[in-house]
């Protein structure tokens, strides 16, 4: 037998169970109320933090360009895998040759049997249809680069392994320095601006370090991090293309960049030079930690 518990079986007046339904509301906004408290400036959202400082996003997270899958429910495990940095440099290659290309094609970062690996990864979580006579292609075309799906992935990290809310990809309305901001996060209620670089370091000029020092001072943030998804050496060209942009701006009386650890370098502890070799969390994490220590 079943038990019908409707408002009308119970002999509960539909006024009874509005006022219920209310009180319901009230404790639920009270318990927000209590966790806004608790958490603090953690809950002020990025835009208006921005706003704040003068700065209106307009445009943000434009997906158009992106590497990912559609399905959401593959999007964890394709996190997963972009922590590879085989996987990352595969991904280049597909966009690449996106059009149309075969296994030989994407032999140049990976052997053929992690190559294989990753391409019949990239087929199940539908990124790369198959074509005819062992040819393939991306299934969304075309993708100008691989730099809104690094920006994404950053954004992830910043999410599931800091606990830090983010925007990227972001544009502004009448900023001094316009372009894309790649990543602005709220961390702990301090504003992290973070370049993303997927480019190697022969690939980067000097005028991409003075626009990100000046938007650091046009953003205000607390935390910059100029990041470059490289496993190559940032001392031998990137280090000193910072020392030199900043005597320019101080002379004698620069900032020293002090080398923390492997190729990771501080510029006065709030902003840093980072690469993506070993570990691309452990990386970001160094540099937090340090922020959060010396101006602890």
């Amino acid at each position: 037998m079943r038990l019908n518990k409707s408002a009308e079986s119970l002999d509960i007046s539909p006024e009874t169970e509005l006022r219920e339904r209310e009180r319901e509301i009230a404790v639920l906004k009270e318990e927000l109320r209590r966790l806004r408290e608790k958490l603090g400036k953690d809950v002020v959202p990025i835009e208006d933090m921005l706003k704040r400082r003068g700065m209106v996003i307009f445009k943000k997270e434009t997906r158009d360009d992106l590497l990912i899958p559609e399905d959401i429910s593959e999007e964890e495990g394709f996190y997963e895998k972009m922590k590879k940095y085989s996987f990352r440099l595969f991904l280049r290659d597909l966009i690449k040759h996106q059009k149309e290309f075969s296994i030989s094609n994407l032999v140049h970062y990976a052997t053929e049997d992690v190559a294989r690996e990753y391409l019949d990864y990239c087929i199940r979580c539908g990124i790369v249809i198959k074509l005819e006579r062992e040819k393939y292609s991306l299934a969304r075309l075309p993708i100008k680069s691989f730099g809104s799906t690094l920006e994404w992935f950053i954004s992830k990290i910043l999410e599931k392994e800091f606990g830090a809310s983010s925007v990227w990809g972001v544009r502004f309305k009448d900023t001094v320095k316009g372009g894309d901001y790649d990543m602005i996060a709220n961390i702990e209620g301090k504003i992290l601006y973070l370049e993303v670089k997927s480019s190697p370091p022969k690939q980067i000029y000097d005028t991409e370090i003075r626009t990100f020092l000046d938007r650091i001072n046009t953003i205000v943030s607390d935390i910059s991090i100029f990041f470059m998804d490289t496993e190559l050496r940032m001392k031998d060209k990137i280090v000193p293309m910072f020392d030199l942009e900043l005597q320019k701006r101080y002379g004698e009386r620069r900032p020293e960049i002090r080398r923390m650890e492997r190729e990771l370098f501080s510029i006065q502890d709030w902003i840093f030079i980072l690469n993506s070799k070993d570990n691309i969390v452990t990386n970001i994490r160094t540099a937090l930690n340090c922020y959060f220590r010396k101006r602890g």
